[in-house]
């Protein structure tokens, strides 16, 4: 296994990050809960090839992703790693139900400390409110009494938010997406170069998107296949990010041993470094990145302009869902992202065909019957 520095903390961790988001689960009708024996399983397997990194989330499988973390380093694997987790804005109600949240999240945890303490899922419409609530402040407390050594934030949004936040603060480390389909959406390339220039740890969420590049579309496998030294698709997505300096970790939500055994393998390889890549390998990735862009069927550019819906939908986001699953050839990960839109009331079951939105769409989009069809295949999520 090869590790990196993370950041200005002093010390390193696994290139290869376990995500605690996508355990295995058993499905009963439409009720998920977290398999629990295969998950510790994965857990454990995860800490004796190496992996030194886990990160997981107050939020997670329902609140099950802590505990049964905790219970899976609970074998003495705990001294080993380093355990990182989120605390979301939206469950912070007052000053004193920070601290018990994160009193709940140690004993779920079976720790007396979190390695790296984020504020889960920064958005910049909350950040002013964050700042005005001394939520950092909150976290600083925390860390002068040992219960946390680090201060982070994970964050899903363009780079100017992502930059008014890092500039903000002398954070530890940050969490962003980013993946070779990335390198102009979420914090991008610049978002990555900013960090690193903060001395900020980074760390690399759907790396893989989750998991819909591991399958490429033939178009792109026939890319692939023409570069004489043959690899999987995850690893050509793997290398992408390797190649990357700044980058402490980069996270994978595995959910079978054979997925996280393939995982392990490609970060013990002694080129899995920075500046692994070629010149000829780049050319592949940018190739097979057109390639899967190539793959639009709404043509919605997500300008906004049709926002906001006076019911809430969130029109470009479930239109944006749609397209990465016509772009993958599944839905399965655009599904989940769809359930989670329609647990805060942004999903289309929710359009009145009220026609306002189509009136000012400069695309002149049938917005109204896309929104139908798109709502017909992106539901059946159970979570």
């Amino acid at each position: 296994m090869l590790y990196r520095p993370y950041g200005k903390t002093g010390y390193s961790v696994s290139a290869l990050g376990m995500g605690c988001m996508r355990l295995p689960q058993i499905v009963r009708g439409d009720k998920a809960q977290v398999d629990k024996e295969k998950a510790i399983e994965l857990i454990r397997y995860a800490a004796a090839q190496g992996v030194t990194y886990f990160d997981t989330a107050f939020g997670y499988h329902g609140g099950d992703s802590e505990a049964v973390l905790g219970e899976a380093l609970d074998d003495g694997s705990r001294q080993r790693v380093k355990i990182a987790t989120k605390q979301p804005f939206r469950a912070m109600e007052t000053q004193d139900t920070i601290r018990r949240n994160l009193e709940k999240t140690l004993v779920k945890l079976r720790t007396d400390h979190i390695d790296m303490y984020l504020i889960h899922n920064v958005q910049i419409d909350e950040w002013e409110t964050i700042k005005r609530r001394r939520i950092i402040e909150e976290y600083e407390q925390f860390k002068a009494e040992g219960l946390i050594r680090g201060i982070g934030f994970s964050y899903h949004g363009k780079f100017p938010g992502f930059d008014e936040v890092i500039s903000y603060y002398d954070w530890d480390m940050c969490q962003i997406q980013q993946n070779f389909l990335d390198t102009e959406n979420e914090a991008t390339v610049e978002g990555i170069r900013r960090a690193g220039k903060k001395g900020c740890a980074l760390v690399i969420m759907e790396p893989l998107r989750g998991g819909a590049l591991a399958t490429p579309p033939p178009a792109v496998q026939a890319i692939y296949d023409e570069y004489p030294v043959k690899r999987a698709a995850v690893e050509w997505a793997f290398r992408y990010l390797a190649d990357f300096p700044e980058i402490s970790a980069i996270l994978s939500g595995v959910t079978t041993v054979e997925q996280l055994r393939e995982d392990v393998e490609i970060f013990s390889r002694p080129d899995m470094v920075p500046g692994c890549l070629t010149e000829d390998e780049r050319e592949i990735l940018l190739r097979a990145r057109s390639q899967y862009l190539s793959v639009v069927s709404i043509p919605c550019t997500g300008c906004a302009y049709c926002l906001p819906c006076p019911n809430g939908v969130h029109i470009p986001r479930i239109f944006s869902l749609y397209n990465d699953g016509k772009m993958f050839g599944t839905f399965t990960q655009s599904q989940r992202g769809y359930f989670l839109s329609a647990r805060t009331g942004n999903d289309a079951s929710r359009c009145v065909a009220c026609g306002e939105c189509e009136e000012k769409c400069p695309q002149h989009i049938p917005i109204i019957e896309q929104l139908k069809a798109s709502h017909e295949i992106l539901r059946g999520w159970v979570e």
